[in-house]
């Protein structure tokens, strides 16, 4: 079998035996059962890293911890990564609070093997982001046989500070109207504008609706469009794995059908189709990548941007910002102002936990802001009352 291309780590030199974890004092003991075939740290991570080769932005971020992690330990401690105690983590996080100059010469190329691997200090927001994404790591390669242990798993629950989480990253309704509105007054004279402006239109309708990450959706296939009991549903695999369905509207499958009707395809989607979701933009069969479908949204909400700058400056950079994933906070924020059941939005959105789902409910708390801050009426006084 073919092990999976993944550029993994540019590390400036490679590493001795002794710090490639090849004997690791963490390493499994040889009883156990081995789901991967790697023998070395790096290779070990690598294949941690493959496991995200469909998701662009999480495999390089993903990545920079990974090896950030790798030249702590290895240089700094002199240790390989599978020999890592609880003394080194907390050290470690330590040196994310702190990072040393030389690590944060801004002298240093961006890419490449001798890079900066920092800007400056990590805020502890980030910190606990990087260390997340490390714990993940370990208990991958803990079940896969390769460690015997990890030692995050000892790290203490912090208390959350501040007001409860939500997420601000997404469109509010008139805003997201205000996109598909200047999206709808692009110039369709010639046949290459008329096959950009449909495509567009059907990504960003396909995005909102099924809240899908971006992988999912260029992935997604018409074989993937269910008809259930007279009501359209689409199946995906997202995150770890995770199946799940998601309902669709008629006024989505009207988009589709549009979208499929321009390329000269049946407008129903078959069940045993093989049609990617999202076409190429001359309608080829092949399915676009997620990167792919990352920048030509980017693209559009920059575009998009430019058009708002004439009249708001504000929304016009809000707009900016935005991204795919933008798309599936707006979607399920906006499910949320329409009332859905949190556990439906938590379905829709695959969520493990409700407690994830809630960060999209902002109407408590508007209601909250706008019962407090309200003008208060003041008593009228008489002068003749006061003393």
């Amino acid at each position: 079998m073919t092990e999976p291309a993944v550029t993994l780590l540019a590390l400036p030199q490679a590493l001795p035996p002794a710090l490639s974890g090849g004997v690791g004092t963490n390493r499994a003991p040889a009883s156990v059962a081995r789901q991967i075939a790697a023998n070395d740290d790096v290779a070990a991570i690598g294949l941690w890293l493959a496991e995200y080769h469909d998701s662009p932005h999480t495999f390089r971020s993903y990545r920079k911890e990974a090896e950030r992690l790798l030249l702590w330990a290895t240089q700094v401690r002199g240790k390989p990564v599978s020999s890592l105690t609880r003394e080194d983590v907390i050290a470690y996080e330590a040196f994310l609070a702190q990072p040393p100059a030389t690590w944060c010469d801004a002298g240093l190329a961006r890419r490449g093997e001798h890079r900066r691997l920092f800007i400056g200090p990590l805020a502890e927001r980030s910190r606990r982001q990087a260390l997340g994404i490390l714990a993940g790591l370990f208990n991958y390669l803990v079940r896969a046989g390769y460690l015997a242990g990890s030692p995050f798993v000892l790290q203490r629950r912090r208390a959350r500070r501040g007001p409860r989480r939500t997420i601000e990253r997404y469109l509010d309704r008139a805003l997201w109207d205000q996109v598909l509105r200047v999206v709808d007054g692009w110039p369709q004279t010639t046949a290459r504008e008329r096959q950009r402006y449909e495509r567009v239109r059907w990504i960003l309708r396909f995005l909102y609706e099924t809240a899908l990450r971006a992988a999912e959706a260029a992935a997604a296939s018409e074989g993937d469009f269910q008809p259930i009991r007279g009501r359209w549903w689409l199946h995906t695999v997202g995150k770890g794995g995770v199946e799940g369905t998601i309902p669709l509207s008629d006024g989505l499958m009207e988009d589709f059908a549009r979208y499929r009707r321009f390329h000269g395809l049946p407008a129903l989607p078959s069940g045993d189709g093989t049609a990617p979701a999202i076409l190429g933009i001359a309608g080829r069969s092949s399915p676009l990548t997620p990167t792919a479908v990352y920048q030509i949204v980017k693209d559009t909400f920059r575009r998009v941007a430019d058009e708002l700058q004439k009249h708001d400056g504000a929304q016009a950079a809000r707009v900016r910002r935005a991204s795919t994933h933008w798309l599936r906070h707006t979607a399920a924020t906006h499910q949320a102002e329409d009332g859905t059941p949190i556990h439906h939005i938590q379905q829709n959105l695959r969520h493990s936990s409700i407690g994830t789902t809630s960060i999209y409910i902002h109407a408590e708390e508007d209601a909250r802001h706008a019962s407090t801050t309200k003008p208060r009426i003041e008593p009228s006084v008489s002068h003749g009352d006061v003393p």
